[in-house]
């Protein structure tokens, strides 16, 4: 089967990119994110701000994993592919927030209002669970529903991305009404799936491309009575 490998690869780019700067941020945050007392101390802010810049390649990184699929998947799904870049876009935007409120987290710090700081960490922290934690389950099964449907890459990864946006969806309302802690055993266990849809599509991506039906299917689905109405999802 035909793959159209070059906007593939760039999407898979960006996809593994999303966890570069994700999980790079987070350890650079280091303390803010789990000592209540960060706000009264001091030290370097440094590595609070390249955090925030991390986030900001974040935020850029996301939707260029939706902009990069987008001319493709719009083939086969105008409505998913625009369901979809409308989600990572809402997601990038809730990521750039994030690090506006880090910035100024910070400032607050150094000017001696640890307070008002502690309140920026706090919502920054669930600004970004309410934001991309629930939202990533949505988008998820969007994009793994057409890549199913029209078997554009193999089927067990789309089956990660339908199975895991449940359960971590289900994990982050559990967290969200106070039944289930943040970090916990359960959590990180929810989010294996989904972290492995993203990974494992990223590297197909990346290696293989996207897969094509040969020109004449196409040719013949568009000529089918109701063909481009049927293509869609």
């Amino acid at each position: 089967m035909a793959t159209y490998r070059r906007p593939g690869a760039l999407a898979g780019a960006m996809y593994l990119l999303t966890h570069v700067t994700s999980v790079g941020a987070v350890v650079l945050y280091g303390t803010m994110l789990t000592d209540e007392a960060w706000g009264e101390g001091g030290g370097s802010a440094l590595p609070q701000q390249l955090g925030a810049l991390l986030d900001v390649v974040l935020a850029v990184a996301i939707v260029g994993t939706a902009v990069a699929l987008y001319p493709h998947v719009r083939r086969r799904s105008q409505t998913g592919a625009i369901a979809y870049v409308g989600l990572r876009t809402l997601e990038a935007g809730v990521a750039a927030v994030g690090a506006v409120m880090v910035m100024a987290a910070v400032q607050m710090r150094d000017v001696g209002q640890a307070d008002v700081a502690a309140g920026l960490v706090e919502t920054y922290t669930w600004a970004f669970f309410v934001g991309p934690g629930l939202v990533v389950g949505v988008h998820t099964v969007v994009l793994a529903a057409v890549l199913r449907r029209h078997a554009l890459v193999p089927q067990w990864i789309t089956w990660l991305g339908l199975v895991g946006a449940p359960l971590v969806t289900a994990s982050n309302l559990l967290i969200f009404f106070g039944l289930q802690d943040q970090v916990s055993v359960t959590a990180s266990l929810a989010a294996v799936p989904i972290f492995a849809w993203e990974i494992s599509l990223a590297l197909f991506l990346i290696l293989k491309g996207l897969r094509l039906r040969a020109p004449d299917a196409d040719a013949q689905e568009v000529a089918a009575p109701g063909g481009p109405v049927a293509s869609r999802v």
